[in-house]
């Protein structure tokens, strides 16, 4: 029997009306269903799945309910199998959940008729060393960021790129993103927005003390290295907005491509710049 995971975002009251339909509609079509704490808790369910054991449960396809956030957290949770994830949009921007809620159903149709569209987004490997051991590591979709907490501080920054040392800078913190990320936090920092299909990283400084200091595209077999040259209290790593660390003197985050891929499914191909269009008022006049 086929089986759906549900992920879904807290606080989103529509979901109480959504929720029971796609039940119906998968018990119709023969599935079983996995439901997250979030999910569960819409239904005043019991019967729960933790989104980290989801995986284990081996689901035929991901129905990720929410925004953004939302599809990262389902990405990640999901980063080292090949399950497709249909991402449902009920946030504001949803740069990467293009499935609005009236297509869901249409989606759920095609991908079972195999006419479905799916589209391969690469993630990007990061490691945080720390007194020369691997302290943790993580597959990201969007970015990560070490960045200053709420104290009015900078921090000093060095970056190498394959080894080769590129610069020592002061900034508030540094982006270091995939092309699915370059729509996130890097392009509120005046990072360049990157095609998802470009093979690309790119290392965007937040606020430096060095107006010389731009943005960098680097190429996605290249291998990242950021030091932490001097670190103020309450300083980060933060992993696609989700997950943090602190920073402390002398860590060391090494990004590169990652052997894994988010798998998203949709009715239409890639619509990167009609998002752009109607989040971003592209054209507007």
């Amino acid at each position: 029997m086929p089986k759906a995971a549900i992920i879904s975002k807290p606080q989103k009251p529509e979901l109480e009306d959504i929720l029971p339909g796609l039940l119906a509609w998968l018990g119709d079509h023969g599935f079983e269903y996995l439901l997250d704490r979030e999910t569960a808790g819409y239904l005043d369910l019991s019967d729960i799945c933790e989104r980290a054991e989801m995986p284990e449960q081996r689901p035929d396809i991901v129905i990720s309910l929410g925004g953004d956030g939302t599809l990262l957290s389902a990405a990640r949770a999901f980063a080292f199998t090949p399950t497709p994830i249909v991402a449902v949009n009920l946030g504001s921007l949803g740069f990467l959940t293009e499935t609005p809620v009236a297509d869901l159903y249409t989606t759920l149709d095609a991908w079972l008729a195999g006419t479905v569209i799916r589209e391969s987004r690469r993630m990007m490997h990061a490691e945080l060393w720390r007194d020369g051991r691997l302290f943790r590591e993580w597959e990201t979709l969007n970015d990560i960021v070490a960045a200053k907490g709420a104290i009015a501080r900078i921090g000093d920054f060095a970056i190498a790129l394959d080894g080769q040392f590129v610069a020592r800078f002061r900034a508030d913190g540094v982006i270091v993103s995939t092309p699915t990320g370059s729509t996130a936090y890097n392009l509120a920092a005046d990072g360049p927005i990157l095609m998802p299909s470009v093979d690309a990283m790119v290392i965007t400084a937040i606020c430096p003390h060095l107006l010389t200091i731009r943005p960098i595209v680097v190429h996605g077999g290249a291998e990242v290295c950021l030091t932490i040259d001097s670190v103020p209290h309450e300083t980060y790593l933060t992993v696609d907005g989700q997950e943090a660390v602190e920073l402390l003197l002398e860590d060391r985050i090494v990004c590169k491509r990652s052997a894994y891929s988010v798998h998203l499914l949709r009715l239409k191909p890639n619509g990167l710049f009609n998002v752009m269009r109607s989040k971003l008022s592209w054209g507007e006049r």
